[in-house]
């Protein structure tokens, strides 16, 4: 239990919230698009549907985590900010973290079978998402693009997950949204390594083009964050709340970039963790709100 306790602190297991709800988000989309929120309700087939998405993002996040830590190990024991985590004080081995890394992967494709074969089909690709992060710093700045599309993949998989089908424009905005929104705060989180990255060799926005163009792009990705997510309440139809929710997440997305300065990063963990699980809690809670409305 000590283990699976320090294991879960390393993974920052909690955070698996802030792309949970978009998945769900997703997921209540494809429901009311297939007609399954009209009464009378098939809990049956809602609960299934409920509980092995979630199971299968939780997994999917909990594989990344941990392969990112891996295959990171001997970098973060350079870097200051990261030397003292378990790894790297020895409270777990690196052999213990590849192998939960595994366990999750398979648990992640159980959960796509129990689900439906399109999703089973696709999961190989989610499976180079998840282990491919890790390495894209060493070679491309683009690697906060890809953590967004794997971390974005989420809502579009949970449509597909009920739909067995993504010829819908929906999960497609979805994704995007997704993606351009963790991509613009994981610019912000980068800024704090810009000197080991520099060091190191590796590849961020930050490093290559400086911490004051890195927040410039991350204001951008946030623009065009709540574009999509107004695009995506047009394309559903979706009731009064759903913008007003919207109009909250700007109102956040605004004082979270108000937080950050390229001569002071002290509050990057408020603006990276508090703002961020807000954002994707309301972006859910304003999407079931604008079915009801609808």
């Amino acid at each position: 239990m000590s283990k699976l306790r320090t294991f879960l602190e390393m993974i920052k297991f909690e955070h698996t919230v802030f792309a949970l709800p978009f998945a769900y988000l997703g997921m209540v989309l494809a429901w009311s698009e297939m007609g399954m929120l009209a009464q009378p309700l098939d809990w049956a087939a809602l609960v299934w549907d409920f509980v092995w998405i979630t199971v299968a993002m939780a997994a999917a996040r909990t594989a990344a985590m941990a392969f990112n830590r891996a295959i990171d190990a001997e970098i973060d024991a350079r870097n200051p900010r990261t030397a003292n985590r378990p790894i790297q004080s020895g409270r777990i081995s690196k052999r213990s973290v590849w192998v939960a890394g595994i366990l999750s992967l398979a648990v992640m494709l159980f959960a796509a079978w129990q689900l439906n074969p399109f999703v089973l089909a696709l999961s190989p690709l989610a499976v180079i998402g998840l282990v491919g992060y890790a390495y894209t710093k060493r070679f491309t700045w683009l690697c906060h693009i890809w953590l967004g599309l794997v971390d974005g993949a989420a809502a579009a998989g949970a449509w597909a997950a009920v739909t067995g089908s993504l010829a819908n424009p929906v999960p497609w905005l979805l994704w995007a949204t997704v993606t351009v929104w963790i991509a613009g705060f994981d610019l912000i989180y980068a800024c704090q390594d810009i000197d080991i990255d520099r060091a190191e060799g590796l590849y961020s926005i930050p490093a290559r083009f400086g911490i004051p163009t890195a927040l410039r792009i991350s204001k951008i990705f946030h623009v065009l964050t709540v574009l999509l997510m107004i695009a995506v309440g047009i394309a559903m139809g979706l009731g009064w709340p759903y913008w007003v929710g919207i109009a909250i997440v700007a109102g956040l997305l605004i004082y979270e970039h108000s937080l950050v300065k390229p001569d002071d990063l002290s509050k990057v963990d408020l603006a990276f963790f508090t703002m961020n699980g807000y954002i994707s809690m309301i972006a859910l809670v304003a999407t079931l709100l604008g079915l009801w409305a609808s």
